[in-house]
């Protein structure tokens, strides 16, 4: 059984106090609304761009500045700014890394106070830091699309047993990793089968594309370029990932009464502002087409058929969260990338729960 961590004992005192603040507060503004839009409004969303969430209610921010990390490009950031939430009562920073196991990487230097990536790099960072190192507060349900092994056109592998014997790109120690092992496994092969190479995402897709390897293991815009020259899946891994990806902070962080405020409120904005995107996919997809150099009609079919298959929305941490993050850490034990095994529901916390039920009640599909 995946225990809990002591640090969530350690933090129910200011979670208790910090949910009653916030039961009371939704409770009054509930009496008091009017459901009327202030002037110049341009969607529901952005009735309540200027609100703070009931989570942040009655706490000075004002001395709060939270450093916050971000992957590949300023997601979080301009999606709050276009969504008209960003006029934030503390301070943002915000830091873009190339990797999740990079913002991890950060944080245990204290060069940031949240991190944002899939179940994967906590693992390592875990690991690496040891018991109260880490603090997994949140949970955002994503969709797994876009996550695939795809083989260049006119190949002759069609399935994952197709991959014995070949040559086989992947990105190291990510979900293609580990939906790699988790296909062959599947075929009845095991890593030995092929000729593994590992890769970044560009460099993966430019040797798949250059027939330098036979298939290739990735996600996101190297999966859609790769289709877009003529690749085809072979194995889609959309039904092998959980589609969880993690919010981690420090003990001493998430403990913190002002910079916990800060946070809880941050998780509102950010569901409120996928609320927005999901109503108005046009406006989202020029600003992902912007910043991924993709055509506008291609980023809107990804974000809406990808928020189709899995809405992005933050739900408390749970069981059935950690146990897929575990059983993660399993299979890369299994396969040697990691030579001792631990529990990663020691590194989890639930001091954001209360906070995140009420977040989760505010999510709007569309």
């Amino acid at each position: 059984m995946t225990r809990r961590p002591l640090l969530r004992r350690l933090a129910t005192v200011t979670a208790t106090a910090t949910a009653i603040g916030a039961v009371l507060t939704l409770l009054a503004a509930c009496s008091s609304s009017s459901g009327s839009a202030p002037a110049g409004s341009s969607t529901p969303e952005s009735a309540s761009s200027g609100s703070v969430s009931p989570a942040a209610a009655g706490t000075d921010l004002s001395g709060v500045t939270l450093r916050i990390g971000e992957t590949g490009w300023k997601q979080q950031q301009l999606l709050l700014e276009k969504a008209g939430l960003a006029d934030t009562p503390y301070g943002t920073d915000f830091s873009l890394f190339q990797g999740g196991n990079l913002q991890l990487e950060a944080l245990g230097a204290g060069a940031i106070d949240l991190a944002s990536a899939s179940e994967i790099p906590p693992i390592f960072a875990a690991q690496s830091g040891g018991p109260g190192s880490l603090a997994i507060i949140a949970v955002r349900e994503g969709n797994t699309l876009t996550q695939e092994i795809v083989a260049p056109e006119g190949s002759d592998i069609k399935d994952a047993a197709g991959l014995k014997g070949k040559k086989v790109a992947y990105v190291q120690n990510t979900t293609a990793h580990y939906f790699l092992l988790k296909a062959l496994e599947s075929a009845g092969l095991t890593w030995s089968d092929i000729e593994a190479v590992p890769l970044s995402t560009s460099d993966g897709l430019a040797a798949l594309l250059s027939g330098q390897v036979d298939a290739l293991a990735s996600y996101g815009n190297a999966i859609i370029s790769a289709h877009a020259k003529g690749a085809t899946t072979v194995v889609d891994a959309r039904d092998i990932l959980s589609g969880n990806f993690v919010y981690v902070s420090t003990p001493a962080t998430a403990q913190d009464p002002a910079k916990h405020a800060a946070i809880a409120d941050y998780f509102s904005r950010l569901q409120r502002a996928f609320n927005w995107a999901r109503a108005n996919p046009d406006a989202w997809a020029a600003v992902i087409a912007e910043q991924t150099k993709q055509p506008v009609e291609q980023a809107r079919a990804t974000f809406t058929e990808g928020e189709a298959q899995r809405p992005s929305k933050f739900v408390p941490t749970s069981d059935a969260a950690i146990a897929s993050q575990q059983d993660i850490l399993d299979t890369f034990v299994k396969a040697g990338i990691l030579t001792t095994t631990f529990q990663i529901g020691d590194f989890w916390s639930s001091s954001f729960d209360p906070e995140l039920s009420a977040i989760e009640g505010e999510y709007v599909n569309g």
